[in-house]
């Protein structure tokens, strides 16, 4: 392998900015096998764009994604824009023989999912690796690690939410993000696709069935005027765009080892910035988990003397802890940025065959598979819909 990774990453917003922190981060902090070489950013628009490579510290800026993916001197593609524009992107880098970084959800639908696993699986020697970041929360990677070690023994029930208010004020201005063309779905694919993830990697059990609800609450908005987070602020006197994908939704499902789920996810739950939380239950105890309190692990053991028996906090900031050999003193916690970071490293160590290569395009194709039925299920008022069945 090359002494340097030479990276061109697609997009702008606000994955470009959270990518772009982790590629300069990475290597300050981690021994790496190559030297990430932030050799390219591309957007839709020249100025913003530049911009962009300015404030990030890319070493050019480009709007033409077709043209950088085929340049010889690039060796991996972060793709970090909308969901309707993954498929074509990762298909054409993967046959220019670049390694390839892709936000999730995989794709938008499970046809364009298929093509991206196939041309992975097909790009012998290449990474194909999907941007599941949460994989990479220190306190969740621990919890995987006592699943498989079997600290709670079988695992009966997993209950997931993911809770964000953004969109809670019905004036909040429409965005790429609320348009099924450009997104996929609503709720459901920007942030319960994180859920089935995280359920699925931390029990190491596929979900093979669903029964599934989803609501759209707010039915147009405003467009919008200027850009604030992941919205923004509407203008009052432009023309109502429609909202075309979920508000909100819910499901139940059924793992492959007969683990019962219970998955909620609403980008309306006012009060929530972003409760991302899971909590999975075993015969011999549980282990709960909270992104609001991303460095802090709640683990019940039911072999604990009766009188003294509760969920223990955990903080997961020891340097045996994953990933946390690289960072700061004992209790001196992590932030959000950091999952992207370690999502570089693995990245890098994959390419240089120094690690596994998870969630791989497969994987994630799984987690579309479920996203898919979730929907059909909807469509058909709730009826159980097996995973595998819908292809939407």
């Amino acid at each position: 392998m090359p002494s340097a990774l030479r990276v061109a990453m697609i997009g702008t917003g606000f994955m470009g900015k959270a990518h772009s922190h982790a590629w300069r981060t990475a290597p300050r902090f981690f021994d790496l096998p190559a030297e990430p070489r932030m050799a390219v950013i591309v957007g839709t628009d020249a100025a913003r764009t530049t911009a962009a490579a300015e404030r990030f510290g890319w070493e050019e800026a480009s709007t033409d994604w077709r043209e950088v993916v085929a340049r010889d001197d690039i060796d991996a593609v972060d793709i970090c824009s909308p969901g309707d524009t993954h498929a074509e992107i990762a298909v054409a880098a993967l046959a220019a023989g670049k390694h390839v970084l892709c936000e999730k959800p995989l794709a938008n639908t499970v046809d364009d999912a298929e093509r991206m696993a196939d041309a992975a699986a097909a790009a012998s020697g290449l990474v194909a690796l999907c941007g599941f970041s949460y994989r990479r929360t220190p306190a969740l990677a621990l919890a995987r690690r006592l699943i498989a070690d079997g600290r709670i023994g079988e695992v009966r029930h997993v209950r997931a939410q993911y809770l964000q208010d953004w969109l809670s004020d019905a004036e909040a201005p429409a965005a790429w993000r609320l348009d099924r063309e450009r997104a996929g779905s609503g709720a459901l694919g920007d942030i319960g696709a994180h859920s089935v993830d995280t359920a699925q990697w931390l029990t190491g059990s596929a979900i093979v069935e669903v029964s599934g609800v989803l609501r759209t609450f707010v039915t147009e908005r405003p467009a919008r005027a200027d850009a604030v987070g992941l919205g923004g602020v509407g203008d009052r006197d432009a023309p109502r765009v429609p909202v075309t994908v979920d508000d909100a939704g819910a499901f139940t499902a059924r793992f492959d080892d007969g683990a019962l789920g219970v998955f909620e996810f609403s980008r309306m739950a006012t009060g929530r910035r972003n409760a991302n939380r899971i909590e999975i239950d075993g015969e011999r105890g549980s282990i709960a988990f909270d992104f609001e309190r991303m460095n802090e692990l709640e683990v019940y053991d039911a072999a604990d003397e009766a009188g003294v028996q509760g969920f223990r906090r955990v903080q997961a900031t020891e340097a045996g802890h994953p990933y946390l050999e690289a960072w700061w003193p004992v209790g001196h916690g992590l932030g959000y940025e950091h999952t992207f970071t370690h999502e570089i490293v693995d990245f890098v160590r994959a390419v240089a065959g120094e690690g596994p290569v998870e969630p791989d395009f497969a994987q994630a194709l799984q987690v579309q598979r479920v996203l898919a039925a979730v929907e059909e299920s909807d469509r058909s008022r709730g009826i159980r819909t097996a995973v595998g069945e819908a292809t939407a």
